[in-house]
């Protein structure tokens, strides 16, 4: 069992079932969001923009993962992926990386900002999902037709959008709500969901609450 906690944007708390805590492109407290107060072992940033590798707000003698490489940390497997943050190979707003995490035999895949839809390459790197973070917000990132594209094309069991308009952004992009409506998707008043394998056999496409 697995707990997922949503902060807002595409940071995310995930803790193991022995209590290890990965957290995953925190943002400045300027995005607009409640100031994150996390404890952490391990943080992921994706890319290096001040909404997607906020450090100092985490807590804890963590270990930064930011690269397109593997690391194995206190049991958990990570595995970076290189990707753009547009659809013209990163000229525009330059690289991204999609992080695969491997905990308690649930395998969890962060897209970042993802700008494009995955070529065949990167879909063998990436390989089998369970849990899906995904932007869908248009815009910096894929929007949401392109996000739906990207599922169809990773097929996880389960579904999270992240990256979408709230009241509390004023970032030029879109809500998820004609993601959730394509996938069949729901929106849940919890900030946070327990995960194991009998979950991912009931539960496709979830958008969470960010308070």
């Amino acid at each position: 069992m697995i707990n997922i906690k949503w902060f807002g944007h595409s940071c995310f708390k995930i803790t193991s079932n022995k209590g290890i805590v990965v957290v995953t492109d925190p943002f400045d407290p300027t995005v607009g969001y409640s100031p994150l107060d996390i404890e952490a072992d391990i943080v992921t940033s994706s890319h290096s923009h001040y909404d997607h590798n906020y450090f100092k707000a985490i807590k804890g003698d963590f270990k930064i993962i930011d690269k397109p490489k593997e690391y194995n940390v206190k049991d958990i497997i990570i595995k970076g992926v290189r990707t753009f943050h547009d659809n013209v190979y990163g000229t525009k707003r330059g690289k991204n990386i999609v992080f695969l995490i491997n905990m308690d035999g649930i395998k969890l895949c962060h897209l970042g900002d993802l700008g494009h839809t995955l070529t065949d390459k990167q879909l063998e790197e990436i390989g089998k999902v369970d849990v899906l973070f995904i932007p869908v917000g248009g815009y910096y990132t894929i929007n949401n037709e392109e996000a739906v594209k990207v599922v169809k094309q990773l097929n996880p069991k389960l579904t999270i959008p992240m990256h979408f308009k709230t009241p509390e952004i004023d970032f030029p992009i879109t809500d998820e709500k004609n993601f959730l409506k394509e996938l069949n998707g729901r929106k849940i008043s919890s900030n946070n969901i327990d995960v194991d394998s009998a979950f991912l056999e009931t539960e496709k496409v979830i958008s969470l609450n960010y308070k």
